[in-house]
């Protein structure tokens, strides 16, 4: 009797479309898709030596985006045992490599403090204090349409289905003060025990409330590549143990700018109309947040700063990225909206 080899599983279909040769790969190479693999890692060297700006390589950014949701487990659709596959490691490593090289060119640094609690400290706060970029949340508490709102949400899902989740990566890296204060700032993220508490779970149902699919990775084709890459820049901080003292900065200056915008978000979304649900996950984050930048400037990157004076360069560097790449996400939606236009990419029809 002849056995029949068993039928490969057919390739699982992600929710979203590749934008360029380099992302289709690494798609078809972590969805199982062996029909359409290429070399991704040739495709990456070819990429990053190609483009005028990885910060807004549409093909670059998503292929980074896609290969860290392999380890968040964010999509189902990729298959876990290729987590740690080498070829695809050796390609997220040099498309990191370039990403980080120009964020280092391109951010501003602030004067470095001594490295004690309070110098550091009254450093994050001034270097939050002194950022000037557009003011989004402004723009949505008093000017904003119905469909700005909509696409805010929209341009926020990649991060916010996913809160807290890049930061978390920190938790064992640190050790006593450092490791309290983010372990404290993380069970808030996480609703204190309580499921429907959890600040993704809430975002989620803002977006559901809004009319909106709260399924993670359903807008992935409409935002732009400096979406992802504001995303990609806390996966990349988080998930590299080199860079602990910048995924640090990066949370505390955050924390540092979330409080007051939320606020506004909120008077926005109530001026608009929306559901309650809506601006519930806004108003949430007011007083968690006024609360968490105290403890995230001081306790978490002010003692990991004086417990360890190496890591203040990127510490520094953390933040003043936060502000930054944010702000140019920022920029990206206002001038949009100013030229009459939207935010997002356009729908390519299939």
């Amino acid at each position: 009797m002849t056995v029949s080899a068993p039928a490969s599983a057919p390739a699982a279909t992600l929710p979203f479309t590749d934008r360029g040769p380099l992302s289709h790969a690494v798609m078809s190479h972590l969805t199982g898709d062996d029909t359409t693999a290429a070399d991704h890692t040739g495709l990456a060297t070819a990429a990053v030596a190609a483009s005028a700006d990885v910060v807004r390589d549409d093909d670059i950014q998503l292929a980074l985006f896609v290969l860290y949701a392999s380890s968040y487990g964010s999509l189902p659709q990729l298959d876990a045992d290729l987590e740690w596959d080498p070829a695809l490691l050796t390609t997220r490593r040099i498309l990191e490599e370039t990403f980080e090289s120009a964020l280092r060119a391109r951010v501003p640094m602030p004067e470095s403090p001594e490295p004690t609690v309070d110098a550091v400290g009254r450093a994050l706060f001034a270097l939050a204090a002194a950022d000037t970029g557009p003011s989004l949340s402004r723009h949505i508490a008093k000017k904003a349409t119905r469909e700005q709102a909509e696409e805010t949400l929209i341009q926020r899902s990649v991060y916010t289905l996913r809160e807290a989740d890049p930061h978390s990566w920190a938790i064992p890296r640190l050790q006593g003060r450092a490791k309290a204060a983010l372990v404290e700032i993380q069970s808030d993220e996480y609703g204190g025990g309580r499921p429907q508490r959890v600040h993704a779970e809430l975002f989620a149902r803002a977006m559901r409330a809004a009319g909106l699919d709260s399924t993670y990775g359903a807008y992935v084709d409409d935002v732009p590549a400096i979406t992802l890459a504001s995303h990609n820049m806390m996966s990349m901080f988080g998930l590299n143990r080199r860079l602990v003292g910048a995924i640090v900065g990066h949370l505390a200056a955050f924390e540092m700018t979330s409080s007051i915008p939320c606020r506004l978000y909120a008077d926005g979304l109530h001026r608009l109309g929306f559901d309650p649900d809506v601006a519930a996950y806004f108003e949430e984050h007011v007083e968690a947040d006024a609360v968490h930048e105290q403890i995230a400037a001081r306790d978490l990157a002010g003692s990991l700063a004086e417990d360890h004076p190496e890591l203040l360069p990127d510490i520094l560097f953390g933040a003043a990225a936060c502000l930054t790449v944010d702000g140019w996400g920022g920029e990206h939606i206002l001038e949009s909206w100013q030229a009459g236009t939207s935010s997002l990419r356009p729908r390519v029809a299939s």
